[in-house]
């Protein structure tokens, strides 16, 4: 049961937001999609949900296309949060899970399950405007959830939470994983998709500019990031053979280098200088292959 998107594009008139773009997510897959404000993240979801009829191509899962019929498989966290606030959480959550086919009681168990999950049951007889914004994110993404879907897209699902409430909501997605989900999920913070992601894609102007398992594109990239924290001055590095990028810290210096044999001979240059605290060769981080890949256009 995989998620396959074959030879998708979408039009808005003369202007072209998604361009050709041929996916395929493996059942039980967490999948990182990255790209720049108005890169086509949120029309590739929009499209995957059937809110949007693709220009051409065809997205399909487990074979079949994606329709209202497959409503009850899927679930979405959108980035803009669409609660009814004067609503309380339990009355919108289980319309919400009956709108997918969920009995009344079945709803209610899961509700509750949830919230105790996130520490807060004595939320469910509140009204959602109530609540803190992190707290009403927690409930928007039960809704997203809380009918056992087995495709579940997520947009931007840790924007503007605190670090606390971002690890809750970390644990949720991967014991959904473990449960067997298929999860996509687009971030703009790095960290959470090299953390979390096995596989991911890089939308750039509506095309996939990097595809692929994680550490192979780490692998292919060539480059890596050397640390350096000394007592001595380390600016005149950045004219060294191979060095890429570079950046002077308080502690010493990072620097971006074409590949290990450039590490081995900043060593040998560095040694008998000075004291030296810390010498660590790196693989590129995925924030640096973003940047190379996208470039200026990075909101």
């Amino acid at each position: 049961m995989s998620l396959k998107l074959e030879h998708v594009t979408k039009r808005f008139g003369q202007f072209t937001a998604v361009n050709d773009l041929s996916l395929e997510i493996p059942e039980r897959e967490m999948f990182g999609f990255l790209g720049a404000n108005g890169a086509g993240k949120t029309t590739t979801f929009r499209m995957i949900l059937g809110l949007l009829d693709a220009s051409e191509g065809q997205i399909t899962w487990d074979r079949h296309p994606l329709n209202y019929s497959t409503s009850h498989l899927v679930g979405y966290l959108p980035e803009e949060r669409g609660l009814y606030p004067k609503l309380k959480v339990r009355d919108q959550l289980i319309y919400l899970a009956r709108l997918r086919g969920m009995p009344k009681n079945e709803a209610l168990a899961e509700l509750r399950l949830w919230l105790e999950k996130f520490k807060i049951p004595e939320y469910e007889n509140k009204k959602v405007e109530e609540l803190s914004k992190g707290n009403q994110q927690k409930i928007q993404f039960i809704a997203a959830v809380i009918h056992k879907p087995k495709l579940i897209i997520l947009d931007e699902p840790f924007s503007g939470l605190d670090p606390v409430n971002v690890e809750q909501l970390k644990g949720a997605v991967l014991s959904l994983k473990e449960n067997g989900a298929t999860i996509v999920f687009s971030s703009h913070q790095m960290h959470h998709v090299e953390e979390m992601c096995e596989h991911l894609c890089i939308l750039h102007k509506g095309r996939p500019v990097v595809h692929g398992a994680l550490k192979e594109i780490k692998r292919t990239f060539g480059k890596k990031n050397l640390m350096i924290h000394a007592d001595f001055p380390l600016d005149y590095l950045k004219d060294h053979p191979g060095v890429v990028k570079s950046r002077m810290t308080m502690e010493g210096a990072e620097l971006q280098i074409e590949g290990e044999l450039v590490a081995e001979n900043i060593l040998q240059e560095i040694v008998g200088k000075g004291f030296i605290r810390k010498f660590a060769l790196e693989e590129p981080s995925l924030n640096d292959i973003f940047i190379e890949k996208v470039g200026n256009s990075y909101e």
